[in-house]
């Protein structure tokens, strides 16, 4: 492998090489459809062509993306991707042999000129400007993992009120650094979570952090849970998919890999079942079994105490508006999570609405 080739540092950037749109990231995504129209006219591009299985690609993804980021408000230039196995023969009308390959499109050409050089956002950065005419600085990309270091590691990983993933890696560890993507998409997902932690610490500088845990290989995660701070292994999958499903598992949430809530969550099985009674029950018998609902959220705990609340608001609303009260104001909390709303408002919508759909 050539020096320009080899990826210096760890990564903690999204890694989106399966965007369906240019708003899921800042590259265009470009096809046999659009690539006309978007390269060779009134501004430079530059393309990386790449596959998806493709290793190279992979470590190449965050870079590119923080590279798009920073040009994203730049009018005179383009930073584009095409994915060369959906779309094989643009890329070899374009002369693409092998993945990734990264060409800059002067305006109004479509004679490009290959990139040689090294493979960070630094060096095409440097490469864009001067070939586009641009002055663009990097944009800083904040990340959602949270940094562990000898002073702070006891405070964040010990504390009793939260989970805390940790991994253990090395600057020149490889693996580490292909996980480096995922495992900050891992973390965007769950900054939601106030008792969920994404950390990472370097084993390399802290040799007693890593000593004191047993850690002889990176990169290693050690869950700490809020009933077991000794730690133990993480042995699942290291996809997005076996992330997402750790925590939902372990810790009780109800997340995506996106960060969105699923439809499960708010749902307490107990309300459930009082539910499903209620609204088969006769008019004259509901409110029998709101007092039953009302006795049960009493006994309930944390987080299922907040949603129980949400069922019993919803099924005293239910007895005096009507029973289309639930389908109405589901469609009309939907009408809200359609529009442009924080994030902590979609999570209350989105909890409140997966309640009322137990009410219909």
């Amino acid at each position: 492998m050539e020096r320009s080739q080899i990826w210096f540092g760890t990564l903690t950037l999204t890694l989106a090489l399966l965007c369906l749109s240019v708003e899921a990231d800042d590259v265009v995504v470009l096809t046999a459809e659009n690539f006309a129209t978007e390269v060779g006219q009134s501004r430079g591009a530059l393309v990386e062509f790449y596959a998806p299985w493709c290793g190279h690609c992979k470590k190449l993804a965050p870079e590119y993306e923080k590279l798009g980021s920073s040009f994203k408000k730049a009018k005179s230039v383009l930073i584009a991707k095409v994915d060369c196995d959906e779309h094989k023969d643009l890329c070899s009308q374009n002369g693409v042999t092998g993945y990734p390959t990264i060409k800059w499109f002067p305006k109004y050409s479509l004679e490009p000129k290959k990139y040689e050089g090294p493979r960070t956002a630094e060096a095409l950065a440097e490469f864009v400007n001067t070939e586009g005419g641009t002055n663009v600085r990097l944009a800083s990309i904040p990340s959602s993992v949270v940094v562990l270091t000898a002073e702070n590691f006891d405070e964040v990983v010990l504390d009793e009120s939260k989970d805390v993933l940790v991994e253990f890696y090395a600057p020149w560890c490889g693996h580490c650094k292909n996980l480096a993507p995922t495992y900050e998409k891992v973390a965007s997902a769950f900054k939601s979570e106030e008792d969920v932690v994404i950390a990472n610490v370097d084993a390399d500088k802290y040799k007693d952090l890593a000593e004191k845990y047993g850690v002889s290989g990176f990169p290693t995660l050690k869950f700490f849970p809020k009933g077991n701070k000794a730690g133990e292994d993480y042995d699942g999958g290291r996809d997005l998919d076996d992330f997402v499903t750790f925590f939902n598992e372990k810790c009780g949430t109800s997340r995506d890999g996106k960060g969105q809530l699923t439809s499960q969550a708010g749902i307490v099985a107990s309300l459930d079942a009082l539910v499903k009674e209620f609204v088969s029950a006769a008019s004259d018998e509901q409110k029998a079994v709101l007092s039953r609902i009302e006795e049960e959220v009493g006994n309930l705990k944390g987080s299922s105490s907040r949603y129980g609340k949400i069922y019993l608001k919803a099924a005293k609303s239910c007895i005096e508006k009507g029973a289309d009260y639930a389908k109405n104001e589901k469609e009309r909390l939907q009408r809200i999570l359609d529009k442009s709303i924080s994030s902590l408002k979609a999570d209350e919508f989105t909890i409140k609405k997966n309640i009322l759909s137990t009410f219909m």
